[in-house]
C-alpha cells in the first residue's frame, strides 16, 4: 500500500521537471503546458475526501486494488499518449486514483495494526509520503536525461503490478456496506468537485493574472458558493460523502489545521528550492534533485528516533518541537544570496528533514488515534486533504510574492548600483570597481551585461521573502498546540 501511495505522490514532482520535454514531443503550446500538472492535482483533491465514503462502500482492500489498478493503467495510457487531449484524460484518471491511495495508507495504519505497531506503520507511510516530493526532481531529471519522457509514467507499471499482486494475497477482505453507493450524495459530490476544481484553477491563475482580476474573483466566488452548498448538503444527509461532524472534535480540528500549515511549509520548500536553483543558479533537473536529496536523507536518518519518541512522549511536545525546528529551517533560507548553493543550503535542509517526521507522526495520532474504527477512513481523508490544500495555497502565495516582488527588488537594486551602493553590489555579486560612477549612463552593451545579474538578485530577494512567509506561517502552528487535549500514549 505504501508503494502505491509513494507512486501517486511521486508522480506530481517527477513530471514537473520534464514538462518542456513533453511539450516538445506532443507539440503543446506553452500556455497549456501547466495543465498536465493542474488536471492531476484537481482530480486528486476531488478524490481524497471521497476515500472515506468509498472505503465503507467497498472496503479498504477492494478500494485499494481498484484504485491502484486504475493508476497503473492510466500510467500506461499517459506513456502512449500521442496528443495533448489524450494525455490530459489519462492524467485525470491518474489523479482520481492517486487521491484515494494517499489516505488509504493512513487509514490502514489504524485499522489493520495493533496499537504497539501503529507508530512504526505510520512512520513508514509518513516517510514515503514526504520523501516522494524530495526524490521527484532527482528521479524525473535522471529519467529525462537518460531515457525519454514516456518512462516517467512507465516506471509505475512494474511496482504497480507487484503491489496489486501482493495486496490481493495479503490484505484482509474487510467489511463493506452493500448498497451504500446507491445512496451517495450526488449533489454534495457535484458541489465538492466544482468547488475544489475552481479553487485549484484559481490558485494556478491568480498569481499571474492578479487576485482581483475578473477570472480570479469569479473562481473564488464559485469556491465559496460550492463550499456552502457542500456543507449544507453534507449536514442534511444521513450518509454524507465526508463526515464534517469530525471537526466538532477539538483534537481532530486542530490536527487538520496543523496538517494544513505543514502542507504550506513542506510543499512550499520543495517548490522554492527548484525555483532558486534553476532560475538563479542555473542548475539542471538532475543537479537540483541531488541538492534536494539532503532533506530526504536527513528525514530517513531521523525517522527511527521519531518512532521511538512518538511512542513514549506527549504528542503535543513532539509536535511543538517539530514545528519549531521546521520553521527554523525554513527561516534560515531567508538569508540566501545569488551565490548560495549546496554548502549554504545543507544545514537548513538537515534541520527541515529532521523535523518533518515530528510534524507528521504526532499530529496524525492526534487526528486519528482516538477516532472509532468507522470514522478513521473519513478522518484520514480529511486530514490528508488539508495537507494538500495547504500546499496548493502555499505555492500560490509563494508565486504571488515571487513574481510581484522580484521586479520591484530588481529596480531597487539597479538604482542602488547606480548610486554605487557597496551592499547592493555585494548582494548582486558585482565588484564595486565595475559599478559606473554616479551620474554616468552606462552604454547599452553594459546594461545588457548587468541586467541578468540585477534580475537574479531581485529574484533572490523575492524568494527570500517567500521563505520568510512560509517560516512565519509554520511558526503559527505553535499557537494551536496548547489547545490540544492530551492523548493516551501508546506505551
Amino acid at each position: 500500500m505504501c508503494i502505491g501511495m509513494f507512486m501517486a505522490i511521486l508522480d506530481i514532482q517527477i513530471v514537473a521537471t520534464s514538462l518542456p520535454a513533453i511539450r516538445d514531443a506532443l507539440d503543446i503550446s506553452p500556455d497549456r503546458m501547466s495543465w498536465i500538472q493542474t488536471t492531476y492535482l484537481i482530480a486528486e483533491v476531488i478524490a481524497i475526501p471521497l476515500t472515506g465514503f468509498l472505503s465503507r462502500a467497498l472496503s479498504v482492500r477492494r478500494l485499494f486494488l481498484a484504485t491502484l489498478t486504475l493508476f497503473t493503467l492510466a500510467s500506461i495510457g499517459c506513456a502512449y499518449s500521442t496528443d495533448f487531449t489524450t494525455l490530459i484524460i489519462f492524467r485525470i484518471f491518474q489523479g482520481l486514483a492517486g487521491g484515494c491511495l494517499i489516505p488509504l495508507v493512513f487509514s490502514a495504519v489504524f485499522l489493520m495494526f495493533p496499537v504497539q505497531q501503529q507508530g512504526i506503520a505510520t512512520t513508514l507511510g509518513g516517510v514515503l509520503a514526504v520523501l516522494a516530493p524530495t526524490l521527484g526532481p532527482t528521479v524525473g531529471g535522471y529519467i529525462t536525461q537518460t531515457y525519454s519522457w514516456p518512462w516517467l509514467f512507465l516506471v509505475n507499471v512494474l511496482p504497480g503490478v507487484l503491489s496489486i499482486a501482493v495486496a490481493a494475497v495479503l490484505l484482509p477482505q474487510g467489511a463493506r456496506e452493500r448498497g451504500l453507493l446507491l445512496r451517495m450524495d450526488w449533489l454534495g459530490l457535484a458541489a465538492l468537485a466544482f468547488g475544489l476544481a475552481s479553487l485549484e484553477i484559481a490558485l494556478k491563475e491568480a498569481p499571474e493574472r492578479g487576485w482581483t482580476s475578473l477570472l480570479s474573483v469569479c473562481l473564488l466566488a464559485a469556491v465559496i458558493v460550492s463550499a456552502a452548498g457542500f456543507v449544507a448538503s453534507s449536514l442534511r444527509r444521513e450518509l454524507p460523502i465526508a463526515d464534517l461532524g469530525l471537526f466538532r472534535d477539538r483534537n481532530f480540528a486542530i490536527a487538520c489545521a496543523l496538517s494544513f500549515i505543514f502542507g504550506m511549509g513542506l510543499f512550499g520548500s520543495v517548490y522554492l528550492m527548484p525555483v532558486f536553483l534553476g532560475l538563479v543558479r542555473g542548475h539542471g533537473p538532475l543537479d537540483i534533485g541531488l541538492v534536494m536529496l539532503v532533506t530526504g536523507i536527513a528525514q530517513l536518518l531521523s525517522a527511527p528516533l521519531a518512532v521511538y519518541l512518538e511512542q513514549r512522549l506527549d504528542a503535543r511536545l513532539l509536535t511543538a518541537g517539530g514545528f519549531l525546528c521546521f520553521a527554523t529551517g525554513l527561516g534560515w533560507s531567508f538569508y540566501q544570496t545569488t551565490a548560495t548553493d549546496f554548502d549554504e543550503m545543507f544545514w537548513p535542509q538537515v534541520i527541515r528533514g529532521c523535523a518533518i517526521m515530528f510534524c507528521l507522526l504526532p499530529p496524525t495520532r492526534i487526528a486519528l488515534g482516538l477516532l472509532s474504527e468507522l470514522k478513521v477512513p473519513d478522518g484520514s481523508a480529511l486530514f490528508n486533504l488539508m495537507r494538500n490544500l495547504g500546499g496548493a495555497i502555499g505555492i500560490a502565495l509563494i508565486d504571488t510574492i515571487i513574481w510581484k516582488r522580484a521586479p520591484v527588488h530588481a529596480e531597487d537594486i539597479g538604482i542602488k548600483l547606480l548610486e554605487q551602493d557597496p551592499e547592493a553590489a555585494a548582494f548582486a555579486g558585482i565588484p564595486v570597481s565595475d559599478i559606473p560612477p554616479a551620474g554616468f549612463v552606462p552604454a547599452e552593451t553594459m546594461l545588457e551585461v548587468i541586467r541578468p545579474t540585477v534580475e537574479n538578485a531581485g529574484l533572490t530577494m523575492a524568494i527570500n521573502e517567500a521563505w520568510a512567509m512560509v517560516a512565519a506561517l509554520t511558526a503559527c502552528g505553535l499557537l494551536l498546540i496548547p489547545f490540544v487535549r492530551r492523548t493516551t500514549q501508546t506505551s
